[in-house]
């Protein structure tokens, strides 16, 4: 171990040599969570994303444009591109070559103070050194200055010097950086395995925030069955964000053709904005991102964007004689139904608010944001006088929709657990008043409902049956969303607010809401008009991981008096191969939840040390938004083809057709 890693006691004369100074990397490996949020995958693909942040940043300066992502079969990541290069001189403070200094000691590159770079992403700032601390060993290749350095780092230290040697004849003029690495599985005990969908959608939506980057994803675990070559995906979309919008409307009907684009700067702030109305849609979808980083939880430049557009849109109302004097102005929700925006600011020096640090919190942004899109906004409107008409028009039904539904929420508030004590007649509640320690199962039916009644724990556990399918979001207004008896009872035995303003989550009585639903196509589909219903209208209840998924078995193997339970075919083929060729057994199919006895229901799926569940997360809010256009939505094609293409993955057998 190197001298500047070790850990050192300070001494003082009142007993400070208990105290330990952590140095170097050590302080990363002994609490990984701190840096990079948790051991398990989001941990664990947050150090590929370090990596990539490195070389968009170099696309940012204008130095590359071609980034290549490789996921080993070794369980490794490779990242390179045709940027300038680390720099390999020595480093007159630590005395070892910027690179050296760059893998090993925190806070060290070109983004800090007077550095290399105007605008840099990573969203916790800590850089490369920290994948190197967290991984078994990783290897760097830059070409720079006509020649080719190397030098490889084991657990966080260096092993041997930098190597250099002059480049060959054939690579005269290239530049650039290769960083590949191995995640230590001493720090990431969960496992190493890369989901490939995950990093796949993060890539894609920084090739849509970069436009003219191109990155490449190539993964040399799976081989594409027509060439055995790697599966290998381009991300490449000159248009940017404006093909973002586009790829994200593809399924609905765009109010107005062209999309609006904004793209400015002012006091160093970077504002790119594009946005489109579409017929077909009652909420609306906006990404924020700050620096490349998407703001789930938003922040100033979506509050001026918000306030912008309101200002905007209820001045044209004025003008153009949609709004008499002494009418109410139209609500900011009015004026964004339908709406999709992606807006990106790239702003010098970013701060950043909340608990995963996703909130930007830059004053000054708000302002600017305001500015620059509210002048090139209305530029874009005064010459487009039935565009603005479209908008307004839509923008005052749904005004009209939104007094009815007001009516309408009345009836539920006056139902509401917040101003009264009556909770729907067929919840059968837990006597619990925690909401940490509390969950509800929303189940289908009341046959189901029984046995959940019966089987569950009445402590902590509560249960609410609903009575067929509740309405599909998608294709309905909030009037007739609130006049719902099933989503009356969803919203008042959660103990919420509707959606907007009025949504509190310190209200919320349980902290799982549970979705079970029979292992057939009737349940999935209740399942997805929930799902929908959640996403919509209660999202923060999805992005705050809320929201869970039972996983009832769908086997129960007998063999003598010993019995298993099977969650899918994979554990069903293992059970009988555990066997033996000649042995009796047999196999029950559960086909509905009210199949089970009330104690099976309770082992199987309800019984905190026994059960399985799927925490519905929401890593890509533009894929979540797309599919939920495609299943729930009124096109018929664009359904059929993603049926078509995913039924692919099914295994026919297990389908009750």
């Amino acid at each position: 171990m190197s001298e500047d890693s070790k850990v050192h006691k300070v001494q003082a004369a009142y007993g400070a040599e208990q105290i330990q100074v952590l140095e170097g990397l050590e302080p990363v490996r002994k609490r990984p969570g701190m840096y990079i949020g948790s051991t398990g995958p989001r941990g664990l693909h947050h150090l590929v994303y370090e990596v990539v942040d490195n070389s968009v940043d170099e696309a940012l300066a204008g130095h590359c444009d071609e980034i290549v992502v490789v996921l080993g079969e070794d369980c490794s990541a490779s990242i390179s591109d045709n940027g300038r290069g680390i720099p390999t001189d020595i480093h007159p403070r630590t005395g070892k070559s910027a690179l050296e200094t760059v893998l090993t000691v925190l806070h060290a590159g070109g983004k800090f103070g007077s550095g290399g770079y105007k605008v840099s992403g990573g969203l916790h700032g800590v850089g490369v050194s920290v994948v190197n601390a967290l991984s078994e060993w990783v290897e760097v290749t830059v070409r720079r200055q006509g020649h080719v350095h190397q030098q490889r780092f084991e657990r966080g230290a260096p092993i041997g010097t930098l190597s250099s040697q002059k480049q060959p004849v054939s690579e005269k003029g290239i530049t650039g950086t290769m960083v590949c690495f191995k995640p230590d599985l001493e720090i990431f005990t969960g496992g190493i395995d890369f989901d490939y969908s995950i990093l796949s959608s993060r890539l894609r939506e920084l090739a849509y925030l970069n436009g003219g980057v191109r990155i490449i994803f190539r993964d040399e675990r799976n081989t594409s069955q027509i060439e055995g070559k790697p599966y290998e995906e381009v991300y490449f979309y000159e248009g940017g964000i404006k093909e973002y919008v586009a790829y994200m409307n593809k399924e609905k009907d765009a109010l107005h053709p062209e999309i609006i684009y904004v793209n400015s700067e002012k006091d160093g702030v970077q504002v790119e904005a594009a946005m489109q109305w579409c017929v077909d849609a009652y909420s609306d979808s906006i990404l924020g991102f700050a620096n490349n980083i998407r703001t789930v939880d938003g922040g100033t430049h979506i509050e001026g964007l918000k306030t912008v557009l309101t200002r905007t849109l209820n001045s044209f109302a004025k003008k153009r004689g949609k709004r008499k004097e002494g009418d109410a102005n139209l609500a900011g929700e009015n004026i964004r139904e339908g709406l999709t925006v992606v807006l990106s600011v790239k702003v010098p020096e970013p701060e950043f608010e909340g608990q995963t640090k996703t909130k930007l919190g830059n004053t000054e942004v708000r302002g600017i944001v305001d500015s620059l899109v509210g002048d090139s906004l209305s530029q874009y409107l005064e010459f487009n006088p039935s565009v603005i008409d479209l908008i307004l028009e839509k923008a005052i039904q749904a005004f009209n929709a939104a007094e009815a539904a007001r009516r309408a929420r009345e009836l539920v508030r006056r139902k509401s657990v917040l101003e009264s004590s009556t909770l729907p007649g067929k919840l059968a509640d837990c006597s619990s008043r925690d909401p940490s320690e509390s969950e509800i199962y929303i189940v289908e039916g009341d046959s189901a409902g029984g046995s959940a009644k019966q089987g569950r724990d009445r402590r902590f556990q509560a249960i609410l049956p609903l009575r067929g399918k509740i309405l599909n979001i998608e294709k309905t207004d909030d009037a007739k969303i609130y006049k719902n008896t099933e989503i009356q009872s969803l919203i008042t035995a959660l103990g919420l607010g509707i959606k907007g303003e009025e949504f509190n989550l310190k209200n919320l009585r349980y902290h799982r809401v549970v979705i079970m639903t029979d292992a057939d196509v009737d349940g999935a589909h209740i399942r997805t008009l929930l799902l929908t219903f959640f996403y919509r209208y209660q999202k923060q209840l999805v992005e705050g991981g809320y929201i869970y998924i039972a996983c009832p078995p769908l086997y129960k193997v007998e063999r003598g008096k010993s019995h298993k339970y099977c969650y899918n075919d994979g554990d069903l083929k293992k059970a009988i191969a555990s066997f033996g060729e000649k042995a009796n057994y047999t196999i029950q199919r559960f086909k509905g939840l009210g199949e089970m006895m009330p104690k099976q229901l309770w082992q199987t799926t309800m019984d905190p040390s026994t059960r399985m569940m799927k925490r519905v997360e929401i890593e890509d809010a533009l894929e979540a938004d797309r599919i939920f256009t495609i299943l729930m939505g009124d096109k018929v094609a664009p359904r059929r083809e993603f049926i078509e293409t995913h039924s692919v993955d099914l295994d026919m057998a297990a389908l009750d057709i």
